[in-house]
């Protein structure tokens, strides 16, 4: 009986001659290899010339790949800033709406602190003042021009009495209650001060229209010496206003005067001054109509022949 071997195909020798020509390359390849380690640990700069040679071929590549890793990367990082970018303009935009309530707010104080120390010097004046209240109401729809303070006769407020704010005069008390008393605004129809001219002695009179506006009106008739601008203040004559008194500011000249605008607008005043009639003796005694009888003036001195006859 033959051998195995012997009854072998032709492909079963075609398959152990790959087998073996691939065993031979794998010894070949790793007899290379081990040349070529033993050689670079021998002789490392042998290869110098082979590696740049194979980076300056990979250079391209690798040049493409790191500017798509830039591009891929700037791209994310653009797309990131943006959207970064947004939420922090959304918190800088809240924060200035904050910051302009806080400045309005702090604006608002700094002016009532203005307001309230322009009141302290009222208070601080020659003038001893009644008492210090607030306009709590005023008159909106009527044609008169009415405001109600929170003051009354408990306070010593009573009817006559100047009414002043820091910016100048507001009115005079035309009635009082017990604990809140009624003021007859300057732009009121029956309002009449007697005024000057700030900067000389032009006298006038200043009437309310009960628009908000006053009419000043010049005593001596002739040539207008008035401009617009100039500034008209209690001139003292009656002796209920305080003289010095700010009133009105010229807005429009006319034939017999001029139209003024009111220096304290009542709708802008908060904190006001009850001060006493400038000369209210003078008052009483004009206004009494047996001032200026005997029994108020002083009797003659009889002669020295007559008190011994």
């Amino acid at each position: 009986m033959a051998p195995p071997s012997a009854n072998r195909s032709g492909s079963n020798k075609r398959a152990q001659l790959g087998l073996f020509a691939g065993y031979l390359a794998a010894g070949l390849g790793m007899a290379l290899g081990i040349l070529l380690l033993a050689i670079s640990l021998w002789r490392p700069e042998t290869f110098n010339g082979l590696r740049s040679m194979a980076s300056d071929a990979a250079a391209p590549v690798g040049e493409v790949g790191a500017a798509g890793r830039v591009g891929s990367r700037n791209f994310f990082e653009a797309i990131a800033g943006y959207y970064d970018a947004g939420s922090k303009n959304a918190e800088l935009e809240e924060e200035i709406k904050i910051a302009r309530v806080k400045l309005a707010e702090a604006r608002a104080l700094a002016q009532e602190n203005e307001r309230l120390k322009a009141v302290l010097s009222l208070s601080d004046g020659d003038v001893s003042p009644i008492t210090t209240a607030r306009l709590i109401g005023s008159t909106s729809t009527s044609t008169r021009r009415f405001a109600y303070l929170s003051a009354g006769r408990r306070e010593g407020v009573e009817p006559g009495m100047p009414v002043t704010s820091p910016l100048g005069l507001v009115g005079r008390v035309l009635e009082a209650g017990a604990n809140t008393s009624r003021v007859l605004l300057l732009t009121d129809t029956d309002s009449v001060v007697p005024v000057r001219r700030a900067t000389d002695n032009t006298v006038a009179f200043a009437e309310g229209r009960a628009d908000g506006s006053l009419r000043i009106r010049l005593i001596n008739l002739g040539i207008n010496p008035l401009k617009v601008g100039d500034i008209f203040v209690t001139s003292g004559a009656g002796g209920m206003f305080h003289p010095g008194t700010a009133v009105a500011m010229v807005s429009e000249i006319t034939d017999d005067g001029a139209i003024g605008q009111l220096l304290s607008n009542p709708a802008a005043t908060d904190v006001v001054i009850v001060k006493p009639v400038w000369q209210g003796e003078l008052i009483d005694t004009m206004g009494d109509p047996l001032a200026n009888d005997s029994e108020g003036a002083p009797e003659p001195e009889a002669e020295p022949d007559q008190a011994e006859e």
